[in-house]
């Protein structure tokens, strides 16, 4: 029920001001800056103007929410041999944290879902204002437990410890070669320290170009990747957002990079 009455009231705060057929315009802008103009993302083109940031908590918040939900279900399915996760259930074989790192966490929906699925507080980071207050909104909205704090990714400190999930969902494609590269390295330090690693970002080898060089240091130490298709319906909202943008929801994916605690 929590998550039906957080829908609601992004509804209500988002639409206060603006009206879907706004919202809808700003999201086809906004779904041309992810996919055709991915230089206006590093300079925070994604979210300057109302009708994009509405349109980006509205559609790209849920949207994130559920995808993280269902790749921390399906590996914890997977880590236990392949069984059905209950919810509450976390990746590798049902571990429960109590902390998530969210770097980069935009609304805060994908750190609020692995929040929700492993009982875990979160402390989040953004270098957008808009986006802390927004994921400090979403976690009172949801009864999470969590802080969303103001800074830039490569100034985060990154501890490592058996109870901590750090999660990178739909960041890392954002940054500049000069941050994403000694970002994985202080991942694989965290990893080594014996936190659990996730990085979601949407299925598209175009502008994932790096991905190789990080699937292949996640698979040395010890982890996987996936590209996931999930049969997930959007709420109504969502969908008619998609519908009236021209956009395809029929599915969610994404694909991940997770490199579970080896330090048990």
């Amino acid at each position: 029920m929590a998550v039906e009455d957080w829908l609601k009231a992004l509804d209500e705060r988002h639409l206060s001001d603006l009206t879907p057929a706004e919202v809808t315009r700003a999201l086809r802008a906004l779904s041309s800056c992810y996919v055709e103009r991915r230089d206006k993302l590093a300079r925070g083109g994604a979210l300057d103007g109302a009708g994009k940031r509405a349109a980006f908590a509205l559609f790209y918040g849920p949207q994130h929410f559920f995808v993280t939900r269902e790749i921390l279900r399906a590996l914890g399915g997977a880590e236990a041999g392949g069984s059905e996760p209950a919810p509450g259930d976390g990746p590798a074989g049902g571990k429960r944290y109590s902390r998530v790192v969210d770097l980069g966490c935009g609304t805060g929906t994908a750190g609020a879902a692995a929040a929700m699925e492993t009982g875990a507080t979160v402390e989040a980071f953004d270098l957008n204002p808009w986006a802390v207050g927004e994921s400090n909104w979403t976690y009172r909205t949801l009864g999470i437990r969590g802080r969303a704090l103001l800074s830039n990714i490569d100034t985060v400190k990154i501890t490592g410890s058996r109870d901590t999930l750090v999660l990178a969902a739909y960041a890392v494609n954002e940054l500049t070669a000069e941050i994403r590269r000694p970002l994985l390295l202080r991942l694989e330090d965290a990893g080594a320290r014996g936190a659990s690693v996730l990085v979601i970002e949407p299925i598209g080898r175009r502008v994932n170009r790096w991905w190789d060089e990080w699937a292949g240091a996640f698979l040395a130490a010890g982890g996987r990747q996936d590209d996931w298709r999930f049969r997930v319906a959007l709420p109504a909202r969502q969908r008619n957002l998609a519908k009236a943008a021209g956009l395809d929801v029929q599915e969610l994916t994404a694909r991940s990079l997770f490199c579970p605690s080896l330090s048990e």
